[in-house]
């Protein structure tokens, strides 16, 4: 079919044409009469009456949850939104896709929606005249499996959390809008939430009204096996540690073990000198079948770890890092939060510049947290320095794309699964942010001669205002003369070296600073070896240069490694080692035995295909460790040890 040409037979037509060319470009809403509705913007406008939101969990079989909410409303258009840019998760990690069965009526009768076709979290409605409410009902059909997401339900445990059973008129901040929430639990189970309860009514939790800042920011956890343990009760702003478990014997802690959690709270006491939060609440998974997680909020934090987090208390050292990590962004993240994180509401786009600061020193104060409250032994702290110093430290991707540049991951990738993830680098502003405040750590007590730390920083710089729960913002500079308080430096050009460069190697200063310098070694320390048992893997990264899955399939593959320049690559099946069928013991004897040049051969498959690859590699096992500098201080222990 031939098209027919376009004829413009004055100059009229042709200034017409230019005018309507000229408002599409101004106006791209009006290239579809479907988007033709603009999405108001948030204002700190009040909303005019109380949303309810109300969620039955009880089908925890299907693993759906059931919603009905009242919206107070006034006639006219109206837009409501579904929460896209979720706290915590630095990108639009919204789970529009599962919201299903959206029915809306007013005084009983349907109203019709429509859905914006360039903002999928947006949803258009014409409120009819005389109708002062809207009655919605939809459900959020959670994950059945970990092949479509987290499982937050399953016959044992319940996760809720609300941005996922929530629509909000748009045109209002998230801190203007009042609900009224309220939940339907399984018949005996226990909850825990930063939520306040205002009555109960059989198996239905009637909350106190809250913003909807608040609500998204306040998850509800709830359980069949449960255990409430105190971590602090003494002061106006208590702390709990809330447990949840497949069975009761996970349950099983010992008074040493909530030791070193109680221990924690009072070593954050010391380090911050504040709590901005009126009660906060750990909800702590102990479970294999619902999905782990690490997710902070200002009152409370969503953990989950395996099963044998206390009844295997020695194998659980790389896990125990998680609590003091979460616990700290009560006050790095949530109470002080970087400007360009702090949005008004759940679905105007956040920036992640920050994110070396605001994960960075989190990530820092998690490792020091962990060793002062004795959840992690100095010992096993060390070692775990180690491995991080030494990943990051052969990260080839560091040759062409600075840290900076990867805080902005979360929003470039959501964090998925990478091919070569050493080349492209990930989120690596948590572990390399560990190395920079360290190298800062210890370079204000080489300036001051000891008398002053990043302790003082800490306290100084989120200890402000104590019993403040609203947010403080951020910026750059607000971090540089938090520094200068502590030891007048140029840490403006100290940061900006760190962030900015494309430097090889990883920054060790303040490894070397600390009196510590990294090296290699052929046995692998215990707290390694619990490290791989957690993440179920075996790794080679430092010898042949690729780590592997409990089924022998390679999951990294070191750029430019021995295995790299043989043509291996992620996701290929190791099969055989010297001609017998792969064992790890068998591989490690190999290289070692290969250190008189005969080389390992190995039998790989991927796909339908077999082949023989021979690696020459002759420097034996390689696994990181820290080995003390003679005559220098040693600072980094001193970081290490607990506050007094």
């Amino acid at each position: 079919m031939t098209a027919t040409p376009l004829v413009l037979r004055s100059p009229t037509r042709l200034l017409t044409l230019l005018a309507l060319c000229a408002a599409l470009l101004t106006d791209p809403t009006l290239l579809n009469a479907q988007t033709a509705r603009v999405v108001p913007k948030p204002s700190e406008q009040a909303y005019a009456g109380v949303i309810t939101v109300d969620v039955d969990l009880t089908d925890l079989e299907r693993k759906i949850m059931a919603v009905r909410q009242s919206l107070p409303v006034r006639p006219g258009p109206l837009t409501l939104l579904y929460p896209r840019w979720i706290p915590g998760t630095h990108s639009p990690t919204g789970s529009v896709s599962q919201l299903a069965g959206l029915h809306i009526t007013a005084k009983g009768q349907k109203l019709e929606w429509r859905r914006d076709t360039l903002d999928m979290y947006a949803f258009h409605l014409d409120v009819p005249a005389g109708v002062s409410s809207l009655e919605l009902s939809f459900q959020h059909l959670s994950p059945v499996s970990e092949a479509s997401g987290r499982v937050v339900m399953t016959p044992e445990i319940i996760g809720l959390q609300w941005n996922t059973v929530v629509l909000y008129p748009a045109g209002h901040d998230a801190s203007a809008i009042q609900v009224r929430p309220s939940a339907r639990l399984p018949r005996d189970w226990k909850l825990a939430s930063a939520l306040d309860e205002r009555a109960r009514e059989d198996d239905r939790v009637h909350f106190e009204d809250v913003t909807l800042e608040t609500l998204v920011d306040s998850p509800l956890w709830a359980g069949k096996y449960t255990q409430r343990v105190a971590l602090d009760t003494e002061g106006s702003a208590p702390v709990y540690l809330n447990l949840f478990a497949d069975s009761p014997t996970s349950l099983k802690a010992s008074t040493e073990q909530l030791d070193a959690h109680k221990a924690l709270v009072q070593q954050a006491d010391r380090l911050y000198g504040s709590r901005h939060f009126k009660r906060y609440e750990f909800l702590l998974a102990l479970s294999e079948y619902f999905t782990g997680i690490g997710l902070e909020h200002s009152e409370s934090s969503e953990n989950g770890v395996r099963p044998n987090y206390f009844t295997e208390w020695a194998k659980s050292a790389p896990r125990r890092t998680l609590l003091p990590h979460e616990y700290t962004h009560s006050w790095n993240g949530k109470f002080r939060r970087p400007s360009d994180l702090n949005t008004p509401n759940f679905n105007e786009p956040m920036q992640d510049s920050l994110l070396w600061m605001y994960e960075g020193q989190t990530q820092y104060w998690g490792y020091v947290l962990s060793a002062r409250s004795g959840l992690v032994s100095v010992a096993d702290s060390m070692d775990s320095l180690a491995q991080t110093a030494a990943w990051l430290d052969a990260r080839a991707g560091r040759t062409w794309r600075n840290l900076q540049d990867t805080t902005n991951e979360p929003i470039i990738s959501r964090r998925g699964a990478q091919d070569w993830r050493d080349w492209q680098r990930g989120s690596d502003y948590y572990d390399e942010g560990t190395l920079i405040w360290l190298d800062a750590d210890t370079k204000i007590r080489e300036l001051s001669s000891g008398k002053t730390s990043l302790n003082d920083v800490a306290k100084a710089f989120f200890g402000v205002e104590n019993g403040r729960v609203k947010i403080l913002p951020y910026g750059f500079d607000d971090v540089v003369r938090a520094l200068n308080t502590a030891a007048p430096h140029d840490w403006a050009t100290f940061l900006h070296q760190r962030l900015d460069s494309h430097a090889q190697p990883a920054p060790l200063d303040g490894l070397t600073r600390g009196g510590w310098k990294l090296v290699y070694s052929e046995q692998q320390s215990e707290y390694a070896k619990a490290s791989e048992a957690t993440r179920k893997n075996t790794g080679f990264g430092y010898s042949l240069g690729f780590d592997l899955d409990k089924d022998g399939k390679l999951t990294q593959v070191r750029w430019g490694g021995p295995a790299f320049r043989a043509g291996l690559t992620p996701a290929v099946q190791l099969v055989a080692v010297n001609g017998f069928a792969y064992k790890p013991d068998l591989l490690r004897e190999a290289i070692t035995q290969a250190k008189d040049g005969s080389g390992v051969e190995l039998l790989i498959k991927a796909a339908d295909r077999y082949r023989s690859v021979k690696i020459d590699y002759r420097d034996g096992l390689r696994y990181p460790k820290l080995e003390r500098i003679a005559g220098t201080p040693d600072r980094v222990t001193e970081i290490l040890s607990a506050m007094k």
